[in-house]
């Protein structure tokens, strides 16, 4: 499912919320619906449980970050949830690296380039919420 598919798909009262506006965050929610169904790839194998467990938790704690730091309003305590929010996204990369072996490679890769793509967004809103604050 391509992006544009997946975010016709999403419900209208989570679009009404401030933090929709947050490409990052539309990102991070249609990774989360990736990261279910790629789980299915490891489910097979006695060895993916694990990281079923542990890529669910780390790619769900990317979007919560950030839903609770957009919820502290503009400034530096946003910009602490969102640096938590770029942690979980790496960890989330280093599982991916993990359980590449049981993923076909086209899907290994376009995760990997999506969670690239969801960190620079990230890094680039840290950097708007300090650069504001720091302001004279």
């Amino acid at each position: 499912m391509t992006y544009e598919e997946w975010e016709t798909q999403v419900a209208q009262d989570i679009k009404k919320g401030p933090v929709w506006k947050f490409y990052g965050y539309r990102k991070a929610l249609f990774l989360y619906d990736l990261v279910w169904s790629d789980c299915e790839h490891w489910r097979g194998d006695r060895r993916g449980h694990a990281i079923i467990e542990q890529i669910i938790r780390s790619a769900g704690s990317i979007g919560a970050n950030i839903e609770e730091g957009f919820g502290r309003g503009f400034g530096r305590d946003n910009a602490r949830f969102l640096k938590i929010a770029v942690g979980s996204a790496r960890e989330t990369q280093g599982w991916y690296w993990r359980g590449r072996k049981l993923l076909p490679q086209d899907i290994y890769e376009h995760r990997i380039s999506l969670l690239n793509e969801i960190i620079a967004l990230l890094i680039t809103e840290i950097n708007r919420q300090l650069r504001f604050t720091s302001m004279p």
